[in-house]
């Protein structure tokens, strides 16, 4: 199985890019978006100067639980940059969401409660809700965060939209909010 075969079977098909869409990042952004791959993992990301943006992280079902993740978020962590990621929403029915939220605040990320993420897949044509969570060496704000959250919709998400889709993404302000009031309570350690 290939390392496109591997995230598509895992992840939900409105969360998916197309092959074409990540092969052409690792071919013409391939100073920004790069595949980490063995045969128990697949990390796809981007490395901007300012921050790090984990687009896929996929461990093999037989070796979860042995510190791959870990081993590889570490890796990360080293460069000394903020990194971002993509979640679904808890889904009770779907006991991996539950799981990959710990494994996450168990390696020290923060869920960004002032922003609001809700891509609409061009597969399904419905609306994808997702939770940004990040980790952040220097304790950058939330507002930071989504400043950054706005280059990887514009340079990642939407890269090539109309070529590789037919059809444009939704402009990055219908599908990321800020809620200023939310940072500011977190900022001054209420929720």
């Amino acid at each position: 199985m290939n390392w496109y075969e591997k995230l598509s079977k895992y992840f939900p098909v409105e969360e998916m890019k197309s092959k074409e869409h990540m092969e052409m990042l690792l071919k013409e952004k391939d100073d920004v978006y790069y595949k980490d791959e063995s045969p128990e993992h697949v990390m796809m990301y981007a490395e901007f100067d300012a921050f790090i943006f984990i687009d896929y992280l996929w461990v093999s079902l037989e070796t979860r639980g042995k510190g791959i993740g870990r081993k590889l978020l570490e890796k990360m962590k080293e460069k000394n940059k903020p990194i971002i990621l993509e979640v679904e929403p808890v889904d009770y029915d779907d006991s991996d969401t539950e799981k990959r939220l710990r494994f996450y605040k168990r390696e020290g990320f923060s869920h960004a409660k002032s922003i609001g993420y809700t891509p609409q897949s061009l597969a399904t044509k419905e609306n994808a809700p997702l939770e940004i969570l990040y980790w952040s060496p220097k304790k950058e704000s939330e507002e930071e965060i989504y400043e950054q959250m706005k280059k990887i919709y514009e340079e990642i998400h939407t890269y090539k939209d109309e070529q590789i889709y037919g059809e444009a993404y939704e402009p990055v302000d219908e599908v990321l909010t800020f809620d200023e009031g939310t940072d500011k309570k977190d900022m001054l350690g209420g929720r």
